[in-house]
């Protein structure tokens, strides 16, 4: 594997995943295949621009043309697809704009993927595509497919997508399925950086329904590391979970945002809950632990590592702040804040 195309490398754990692997692998080049759209961002990649093993190509999944060219001007023989629509409240507006990303999209880069006979396809999907994890069950590599957002069901038909080209073309594909990740260049429009971004100005935090829905938390660099892991050692055809094993309710998280950064519980707002919102995701991580991966980080260590990259870096998510993204908060928090209480009321 000496070609690398890396979908959706501009986003979130896309660009650390470029970051990490033209950093760590000098004699592979590392083809980064991004969109950029609202959350691809070139800044996420300066650190390696530079490099002599990496290029840049502006493109969607979903156009067969550039994808095709992709393939034969770089000569790519694997690829790691990280392109996605990701966020949930986003999926609840506009439907379509996921089922083209997520499905659509994934099923045309398979098909040129098939046609120049890669070596591996690696497929970036969630812990969503599970559901709403009941009582103390962890979720296992085996476990059915229980979505319940557009988001979830668009990456859950991307999975079956890829499990068809193994099972009918014989394509050497692996799937891994991370849990909630959080870290350094993530869009403030998730949990996390959403509310670091908005307690560093003191606005309110609109925290969905009681704030008890428990998430799987993971540092980004354990997650890129897990894929890593994968995409060297797992076995074709089959899925991997990259868990954080760390299990938390959103109101503890953002009570622990708040008192690294020194600002007041006051600022929490309880609003009205979104539709379809899971109450809990639990996964665990053994069969990718079999193949030698650990996280490094603890949830305390990687959250504290998040608030300080963000305290550094007010230049990065003060300019996404601006247009199309409060237009987006317009819509999902508005309403919501108007109806909302305090923390203790």
């Amino acid at each position: 594997m000496k070609h690398l195309l890396v979908t959706g490398g501009a986003g979130f754990i896309g660009s650390e995943f470029v970051r990490h692997m033209a950093s760590t692998h000098p004699d592979w080049k590392i083809v980064c295949f991004d969109k950029l759209t609202y959350a691809g961002n070139l800044d996420n990649l300066t650190p390696v621009q530079e490099l002599p093993n990496y290029a840049f190509v502006q493109g969607d999944i979903a156009d067969r043309e550039v994808v095709r060219y992709t393939f034969e001007q770089h000569q790519i023989d694997t690829v790691v697809n990280f392109a996605a629509e990701s966020h949930v409240d986003r999926s609840i507006l506009d439907p379509d704009a996921f089922v083209i990303s997520n499905t659509v999209g994934v099923n045309i880069l398979l098909d040129a993927a098939r046609q120049h006979g890669i070596e591996r396809f690696l497929h970036v999907s969630t812990d969503e595509v599970y559901g709403d994890i009941e009582g103390d069950h962890l979720s296992v590599e085996n476990d059915p497919f229980m979505p319940n957002s557009p988001y979830a069901a668009s990456k859950a038909g991307g999975e079956l997508l890829v499990r068809a080209y193994h099972v009918t073309h014989g394509m050497n594909t692996v799937i891994t399925r991370g849990s909630n990740t959080y870290g350094k260049y993530q869009y403030p429009e998730k949990l996390i950086p959403f509310f670091i971004t908005e307690a560093l100005e003191d606005k309110p935090l609109p925290l969905y329904g009681d704030g008890r829905q428990v998430r799987d938390w993971l540092y980004v660099h354990d997650h890129v590391t897990g894929i890593e892991t994968a995409l060297l050692h797992g076995q074709s055809g089959e899925a991997y979970n990259v868990a954080g094993e760390n299990r938390q309710h959103n109101i503890d998280v953002v009570r622990l945002l708040l008192s690294l950064l020194g600002k007041p519980e006051s600022l929490i707002r309880y609003v009205p809950d979104r539709e379809g919102h899971d109450a809990r995701y639990a996964m665990t991580a053994q069969k990718l632990k079999a193949l030698g991966w650990e996280r490094q980080y603890t949830f305390e260590a990687g959250l504290k590592a998040t608030v300080d990259w963000y305290l550094a870096h007010p230049e990065w998510w003060r300019k996404i702040k601006t247009g199309a993204y409060l237009e987006f908060y317009q819509r999902q928090y508005a309403e919501r804040l108007k109806a909302s209480k305090g923390q203790g009321e």
